[in-house]
């Protein structure tokens, strides 16, 4: 069934691979530029957006914060119009295996050459629960939660939870991440604004990354299909791809490409992003 499904959409796969040597690429490009970074391993961690939609079942550490400072998305729409956001986020390891986390998504859209608009699209506030250690038998499992507030110009008029599944395998030649999450709330009125990323009703991902100690770099891949959250519009299938790249001890950066491989939509992505691992004195034990 499925191979009948992409003989008949030569799309996807030569989205597919477009998106793949696209990273290829980038990757190539950081290797030559950087030197081994040794036991440092926050390049390891894969969050939400960062470099794809995928993310691990593992929290930061405990009692540890990760600052990510720039983590910037740009969007081609099928139009040719370009929508930038940034959503500066900062995670707290609140109690082993329990971290929260609160970002301020900020868009950009450049509508046309004279409409250009600037703002806040709301709230994210979110937790992540990592149930149990990978073992022989069982994979690493994680629930998450967040909500989107709407607060800011470019929010929308209510506010949407959200509740997550996150499964993470081990094996010697890669680690396959599983996510699925669902999105509660009717679908916004007609005139809402919409910002970067549109909402959806759900999203199911599955990923695979591969690690490069040495070089403390990571490569990663995804596909996921999203049901957007008006339930006249058909399902949505993507691609991305991306690393993660540990330039200091503390600094890590990544770097991602996707695109729409069916839907309405004949749109692309890049994305790039930092994060700051660091602690605080007065709350480590014995300080």
């Amino acid at each position: 069934m499925m191979t009948k499904y992409f003989q008949h959409r030569p799309n996807v796969i030569t989205g597919v691979k477009k998106v793949c040597s696209a990273v290829a690429a980038s990757a190539s490009l950081l290797i030559a530029s950087g030197g081994t970074v040794a036991a440092q391993t926050d390049y390891y961690n894969l969050d939400a957006g960062r470099p794809v939609l995928s993310e691990d079942a593992y929290p930061v550490e405990f009692r540890a914060f990760e600052l990510q400072a720039a983590p910037l998305r740009l969007e081609r729409a099928s139009g040719g119009q370009y929508h930038w956001s940034v959503e500066p986020e900062l995670a707290w390891g609140v109690l082993p295996r329990l971290q929260i986390e609160v970002g301020f998504p900020t868009v950009y859209l450049d509508t046309d050459a004279d409409t250009r608009k600037f703002g806040l699209a709301g709230i994210d506030a979110s937790f992540l629960y990592n149930l149990n250690a990978e073992t022989e038998t069982l994979p690493g499992m994680a629930v998450a939660g967040d909500i989107a507030l709407p607060v800011g110009g470019f929010a929308h008029a209510s506010a949407y939870p959200s509740l997550k599944a996150i499964m993470t395998r081990t094996y010697s030649f890669a680690r396959i991440h599983l996510n699925g999450r669902y999105t509660f709330g009717s679908a916004p009125g007609v005139g809402d604004e919409i910002g970067v990323e549109e909402l959806s009703r759900w999203v199911g991902s599955v990923a695979v990354d591969k690690t490069f100690p040495l070089k403390s770099m990571l490569f990663v891949g995804e596909v996921y299909a999203r049901q957007p959250i008006e339930s006249d519009r058909d399902v949505e299938w993507n691609a991305a791809a991306g690393i993660r790249y540990q330039l200091t001890p503390r600094l890590a950066l990544d770097a991602g490409l996707g695109k729409v491989l069916v839907g309405e939509e004949n749109s692309w992505h890049l994305t790039f992003g930092t994060a700051y691992a660091f602690a605080v004195r007065s709350l480590m034990p014995g300080t």
